[in-house]
């Protein structure tokens, strides 16, 4: 019997996943803006944090998608 992941069950983690790498990535920006008293570390490390959640999803959906053939 081929077990299959649930297709379902991965697309529900999905904002739980993005959600959790954005504010990681703007904690650890506003952590080093506090650190270096610079202003830009926040805005690049969320931007850099939304980039990968979304490489992520796309990454997670292709995989989905080619187990599901």
């Amino acid at each position: 019997m081929n077990k299959k992941p649930n297709k379902w069950l991965s697309l529900i983690t999905i904002p739980f996943q993005m959600g959790f790498t954005i504010f990681i990535a703007h904690y650890l920006g506003t952590y080093l803006d506090e650190k270096y008293q610079k202003t830009y570390y926040q805005e690049v490390c969320t931007l850099i944090g939304v980039i990968l959640a979304i490489y992520y999803v796309v990454k997670q959906v292709i995989f989905l998608n080619k187990n599901d053939k």
